[in-house]
């Protein structure tokens, strides 16, 4: 079965990982998780994205409800 690049994205942050667009280049061939992400927000999931100041990257993680 062949899944998404979404649907990866989503397995992949529901574990509890953060990802940075690097390792979405690297783990799923993705060159626009900031688009993937956006696309995940719209159907209700809240990520969060965070800016690594000495490496200047987005990192993004779901948040999860309480």
């Amino acid at each position: 079965q062949h899944m998404t690049q979404k649907a990866l994205i989503l397995k992949h942050l529901l574990r509890g990982m953060s990802l940075t667009p690097l390792e979405a280049l690297i783990r799923f061939g993705c060159f626009r998780l900031g688009a993937r992400i956006y696309d995940l927000r719209k159907e209700g999931y809240t990520i969060e994205r965070t800016i690594d100041k000495k490496k200047r990257f987005a990192v993004y993680k779901l948040k999860l409800p309480a």
